[in-house]
């Protein structure tokens, strides 16, 4: 069984109350639960929620969601605690809330590799940077990878390092970039265990706790994707997604 989980944190420090913020007339998690239904391989999607008022939203739309405490410090811990007590799941997908257009195709691209290798325990996915901003912004984290797929490193600062040019835009003409989009697969168990280990120096120092698994020796698969998701952090990222949607017409 493999099960979708996506953490719904209310006290956003940059966008208060981020889960119920309107799009089209309806609270954002809504539009990533709706996205995240269209998945072909997720035999359920649940919501991990930490305030009442997000759980009552999320009961009103029809979704399957749980309530998790608020001390959990991490979206991961809040899955962790949701998928620890599906005795059936095998397979837990980790999608953030604020991707309220993510592509079901992209979710299935990344839970593809654990069920064609069961030595796999964790997957995410990257795409090819195309634009200096993205390359040069500490919010966006990049990925090297090596030629199986597996992770070597993700950094805030652009990575690999490429000496012999003088621009930006010659990085990305000689060189593929990868921006990491958080997006995790993680066989059941692996997920537990990891959010029982400590946090790992890199992590500490990057912000990303994905480097925590690197560093205990686990790898991690990339898969690389053509797929784009809008990530909402910020009043000015929220517009965007509302004149997407209006344009689009997303029902």
């Amino acid at each position: 069984m493999i099960v979708g989980i996506i953490p719904a944190r209310f006290a956003s420090t940059r966008l208060k109350g981020k889960p119920l913020v309107d799009i089209g007339g309806k609270p954002m998690i809504q539009h990533t639960y709706e996205s995240v239904k269209k998945s072909k391989l997720l035999s359920d999607v649940i919501i991990a929620v930490d305030d009442e008022r997000v759980y009552d939203a999320a009961k009103k739309f029809g979704a399957n969601v749980k309530m998790t405490p608020k001390e959990l410090s991490t979206g991961t811990d809040r899955i962790a605690y949701v998928a620890k007590k599906l005795t059936t799941a095998e397979i837990i997908v980790n999608i953030q809330g604020d991707e309220p257009f993510i592509p079901g195709k992209m979710i299935d691209q990344a839970i593809e590799p654990l069920l064609f290798d069961r030595k796999v325990m964790v997957s995410t996915l990257a795409k090819r940077i195309k634009d200096v901003s993205e390359l040069n912004s500490p919010s966006i984290p990049k990925v090297v990878f090596d030629y199986q797929n597996n992770a070597l490193y993700f950094s805030r600062s652009p990575i690999p390092y490429i000496r012999d040019v003088v621009s930006d835009k010659q990085k990305l003409k000689v060189a593929d970039i990868y921006k990491h989009i958080g997006l995790y697969v993680f066989r059941k168990q692996q997920l537990l265990k990891f959010t029982k280990m400590k946090q790992t120096d890199l992590e500490k120092f990057e912000k990303l706790e994905q480097l925590r698994l690197l560093e205990n020796n686990i790898k991690i698969k990339v898969v690389v994707t053509e797929e784009e998701s809008l990530s909402i952090d910020t009043e000015e990222e929220l517009e965007t997604a509302r004149l997407f949607y209006e344009s689009k017409k997303i029902k």
